[in-house]
């Protein structure tokens, strides 16, 4: 399908969503800035990121055509690289990463592409975290798989305060699930996960290059360094939830998330806490040179009988006025659009 398609299945899908509901309240206003420019040829498709305590980042590469080529990459604070580590047998489509407060990084090799966005048809029957303890310089792998075992894309990783990975589903009404048993390693037969709810984005209007659809998509997902907050992104939005309890999947599917707009991402997949928690930090998925950015987070301050009240911060009720993308029709034009995105992403 050539651009005048798109543009047609983009009319059709706003058009049939018209009697959804009105849009939310807008979010409050942010306003990115450049941290520094990842410029390695050897960094291409960058769909997961992670601040380093130490200053630095960690990003891993989206699939490719060369296995040997999909690596983790350590940045140095200007983005320049510094060291990469390569995988001990073929990981099919890492899609996200994260650190552990004990400092284990774990890369979740999770994505599954159906025909209808551009994979080949052969579905996974398992999907697969990668785990690289402190000090060791091999990563360690772990099989698990969903209850039903039915094949599902996802790109959003977070690991919760008992340390149990949480993996987001990218499809409109992402599905959360957790792994509630031991993690194995080096396994077989993938250990299930347990389906705790579900998390679907709203229509913030925010600009991006999919305009409506790119509301849609659940691209990334991260846990700040206190575990008090976690994140989950579209290719438009930031929406952060509180977690008092450690409990990531109970707050992302109970919670009512505040909005960051992250307008104008090429084709933003990456998201991270800083250090200190206080910002986010993404990066988009580009075969070229690509940015890390940096968002201020808005977040209402405690009210105190020794200072003024706080302004109110908007948020958008990401259950607010119906479901966002409804209906069979709906997802195979969604379906059609991401083809069309990662077939031109390839051909770029």
């Amino acid at each position: 399908m050539r651009g005048a398609g798109v543009g047609m299945v983009v009319a059709l899908v706003v058009a049939s969503l018209g009697c959804v509901g009105a849009r939310p309240a807008a979010a409050q206003a942010t306003t990115a800035q450049e941290v520094c420019r990842i410029t390695d040829p050897a960094v291409i498709e960058a769909s997961g990121l992670a601040a380093l305590p130490g200053g630095g980042y960690l990003v891993e590469n989206d699939s490719n055509p060369e296995p040997r080529k999909m690596r983790l990459f350590y940045l140095a604070p200007d983005c320049s690289l510094t060291r990469s580590v390569g995988y001990p047998t073929t990981a099919r489509d890492p899609e996200d990463l994260a650190v552990d407060s004990g400092g284990t990084v774990w890369i979740a090799d999770i994505g599954d592409n159906s025909p209808l966005t551009g994979g080949s048809g052969k579905r996974r029957d398992t999907i697969a975290l990668w785990t690289l303890a402190p000090g060791s310089k091999t990563l360690k792998i772990h099989r698990i798989r969903y209850p039903d075992g039915v094949p599902r894309d996802a790109e959003a990783l977070l690991i919760d305060g008992q340390g149990r990975p949480v993996i987001v589903t990218k499809d409109p009404g992402g599905e959360v699930y957790r792994l509630d048993t031991p993690l194995p390693t080096d396994n077989a037969e993938g250990a299930p996960l347990t389906l705790v709810g579900h998390f679907t984005p709203s229509h913030s209007g925010t600009d991006n290059p999919w305009g409506f659809l790119g509301s849609a998509f659940i691209t990334g997902g991260a846990v700040s360094p206190d575990g008090r907050h976690a994140a989950l992104r579209t290719y438009a939005d930031a929406y952060e939830f509180d977690v008092p309890d450690g409990d990531v999947a109970k707050a992302i599917t109970t919670g009512t998330p505040r909005v960051t707009p992250l307008p104008g991402e090429p084709q933003g997949e990456a998201i991270a806490y800083t250090p200190d928690g206080n910002a986010f930090l993404t990066v988009s998925d580009q075969s070229g040179p690509v940015s890390i950015l940096r968002y201020d987070i808005a977040r209402p301050v405690p009210k105190t009988s020794a200072a003024p009240s706080a302004p109110p911060v908007a948020v958008v009720d990401h259950r607010a006025k119906g479901a966002l993308l409804a209906g069979a029709f709906t997802v195979v034009a969604l379906g059609l659009v991401a083809a069309v995105a990662r077939r031109a992403r390839r051909r770029g």
